[in-house]
């Protein structure tokens, strides 16, 4: 159950991050994409009964900025293959 409650929280965060990685740094767009999948995150956990056990954190921690950051990295190489950049 942790692990599928962690790769759901990376999933979540996907497009939370690739709408992240297209908004200017700080703005309140970019803020927005960083803070909303939280509440999702949360009720993933509780829903799940794993609730918030420090042991956990980590991992969930983990698969959450995890989601940001393939989120944003698939908007980058979509945005490159726009362009005709990617290999």
């Amino acid at each position: 159950m942790l692990w599928l409650v962690a790769g759901l929280i990376l999933l979540v965060n996907l497009p939370f991050g690739y709408w992240r990685a297209g908004t200017r740094r700080f703005s309140l767009a970019w803020f927005l994409a960083v803070h909303a999948p939280v509440p999702l995150a949360v009720a993933l956990r509780w829903g799940s009964g794993l609730g918030f056990q420090l042991a956990t954190l980590p991992l969930f921690v983990a698969a959450y900025f995890g989601g940001q950051f393939l989120g944003g990295r698939l908007r980058g190489r979509r945005a490159r293959a726009a362009l005709g950049l990617v290999d």
